[in-house]
């Protein structure tokens, strides 16, 4: 049976001045998920993951964390267990050396010094950023800086990780860094979630994708099925994935047969041209 980490029960969020940015949101959250949130600018998903991890206050509806409603006295414990990792770095980053950036979490948890060494070792070693421990973290790279918000929420060890649109601003090279990152705390049973305006990396790595619009949740299923839905898609402003569009032409012009999986990386469409999948 499937363990329900985190719950969003009809979860609403205004701006003020009758601006809802979250119009009674209900969605589930289970353990090893990958979920990419989908959506235009104002959607709602940025929102949506300010009031999970407790830096906003929905004005109604109810978040549970593993079965336990959340009420304020329990932000601290539920800020701990789901992670965010912003949009700019920059905005997470305030100490003055990269160690001293990532201790910063454990710290405040009032952890033994072993502990937090352990910790910000484990995630400086994730991350391949022992060789800059000591630098600045302001005078590294966009992809460094990146990096070092990811290493701060591997060393407060949350068990669900949101992302923020991480690709924005990465260039390709860090664009297949992110997706190893990924890989990697998946591989270390973290459960994650990440909003993003890029369809194809969304498609190649999500298992689940949940499609907001107007504040509201419009779609929620596997990916491979959201991205087959045409007038979801028209409705949501997304375009389709550049590899499933082609998959789609060589099917149309009886290159490939039509089949009910469809290729999600180019390992996957090699599989079927060469007809060894199965």
């Amino acid at each position: 049976m499937e363990e329900i980490l985190l719950q969003a029960e009809n979860l609403s969020y205004s701006y003020g001045q009758g601006n809802q940015a979250l119009k009674k949101i209900n969605f589930t959250v289970k353990k090893g998920e990958k979920i990419a949130v989908l959506g235009s600018n104002g959607a709602g998903k940025s929102t949506c993951f300010l009031n999970l991890n407790g830096v906003l206050w929905p004005e109604s509806g109810r978040i549970r964390y593993r079965g336990k409603e959340i009420g304020k006295k329990d932000l601290n414990e539920l800020r701990k267990n789901v992670g965010i990792v912003f949009q700019d770095a920059d905005n997470q980053i305030i100490a003055s050396t990269v160690f001293a950036e990532v201790s910063f979490g454990p710290v405040n948890l009032k952890l033994p010094k072993e502990e937090v060494k352990r910790r910000v070792e484990t995630a400086l070693d994730c991350m391949n950023l022992m060789p800059m421990k000591d630098r600045p973290p302001h005078y590294l790279s966009g992809g460094e800086k990146k990096r070092v918000s990811i290493a701060d929420i591997i060393a407060m060890e949350s068990e669900i990780v949101i992302f923020d649109e991480p690709t924005a601003s990465l260039d390709p090279v860090n664009v297949e860094m992110l997706k190893d990152v990924l890989d990697k705390m998946a591989g270390m049973g973290k459960t994650l979630m990440i909003s993003t305006h890029d369809v194809d990396f969304a498609y190649r790595w999500a298992d689940r994708a949940v499609v907001f619009a107007d504040g509201r949740i419009i779609a929620d299923g596997p990916v491979r099925e959201v991205f087959e839905d045409e007038e979801l898609l028209i409705r949501a402003n997304l375009r389709k994935p550049i590899l499933l569009e082609v998959f789609n032409c060589l099917v149309r012009h009886r290159i490939l047969e039509a089949v009910p999986g469809r290729p999600r990386d180019v390992d996957e469409l090699e599989m079927f041209l060469s007809g060894t999948k199965n």
